[in-house]
C-alpha cells in the first residue's frame, strides 16, 4: 500500500461496506473491458474523509478475486517536500493552496507506467521524520490501481471516479485522533482553501460516498450498474 509512511489508519465497518458497494460497481465495469485491461480507481474528498481507508479496504476485497491492487497516494506528489511547505505556503500566501501543488506530470508519467506494465519509481512520504523515500514498484505484477488524494479524480485516464462528500467540519474528530498536523488557526486556514479546490471536483464523480457513507450514483454512466 502506498500510504503514507507511518500514517494511521482508521477502518470502521462503514468504510468497509462503502468498498464492498464500489466492489460491486466495478467487478460489473470490468465484465465490458478487454481481458488484462488495467482498470484505474481515483477516490478524492477532503482531509479525514475516509481516503485511504476506503482504498485499503478495496484493495483487500479485491484480494480474494485474484485482482491484484497498488494504491497510490497523491499526497506523496506535493512539488515543495513536507518540511518546506508550510513555509512556503506562507510565503506564497493561501491563495495558492491547491491542485497546482502537485507534481502531476509526475502522476502521469506513474499512470502511464502502469498502463505500460513497467517498473515505476514513486515518491513515498515518511510522515515520522518528513522526508520523502522512493519507492519501486513492478507494475507488470498488478492489474488494479486504486489512486487516493485530495484531488485524485483530476488524474486522467481513470476508469471510476468516486467523491467522498465530507467536509473538513465534520471530519475534526478524525484528524485530531490522527495527529498528522496541529490544530491551530494556520491548518484551519489551510483546510478551509483544500475544501474549495476539493469542492470544484465534485462534479467530475462517478460515484458520491455521501455524509451516512452511502454510495450513489452521480452521473448517467454507473446508474445502470446499481439495479
Amino acid at each position: 500500500m502506498s500510504v503514507m509512511l507511518g500514517d494511521i489508519l482508521l477502518i470502521q465497518e462503514t468504510h468497509k461496506l462503502a468498498a464492498a458497494k464500489i466492489k460491486e460497481i466495478l467487478m460489473k465495469d470490468c465484465t465490458s473491458k478487454t481481458r488484462g485491461y488495467k482498470y484505474i480507481v481515483a477516490i478524492s474528498g477532503e482531509s479525514g474523509s475516509g481516503k485511504s481507508e476506503l482504498s485499503h479496504s478495496l484493495a483487500k476485497l479485491l484480494k480474494p478475486e485474484k485482482i491484484r491492487v497498488k494504491v497510490i497516494h497523491t499526497d506523496n506528489y506535493y512539488k515543495v517536500p513536507p518540511l518546506l511547505r508550510s513555509e512556503w505556503r506562507r510565503t506564497q500566501g493561501p491563495e495558492n493552496i491547491g491542485l497546482n501543488e502537485y507534481d502531476w506530470s509526475l502522476i502521469d508519467q506513474n499512470i502511464r507506467e502502469f498502463k505500460e506494465d513497467r517498473e515505476a519509481m514513486m515518491p513515498c512520504i515518511d510522515i515520522i521524520p518528513e522526508q520523502i523515500d522512493k519507492l519501486i514498484t513492478d507494475f507488470k505484477k498488478v492489474d488494479l490501481l486504486v489512486v487516493d488524494g485530495l484531488y485524485a479524480i483530476k488524474t486522467d485516464h481513470v476508469d471510476l471516479r468516486v467523491f467522498i462528500d465530507l467536509t473538513y467540519h465534520e471530519t475534526k474528530m478524525t484528524q485530531i485522533i490522527r495527529g498528522k498536523e496541529p490544530m491551530d488557526e494556520w491548518r484551519s486556514i489551510v483546510l478551509e482553501r483544500e475544501h474549495l479546490s476539493v469542492k470544484s471536483l465534485k462534479s467530475m464523480a462517478d460515484l458520491i460516498v455521501n455524509k451516512n457513507y452511502d454510495v450513489v450514483p452521480a452521473n448517467g454512466k454507473f446508474e445502470a450498474l446499481f439495479k
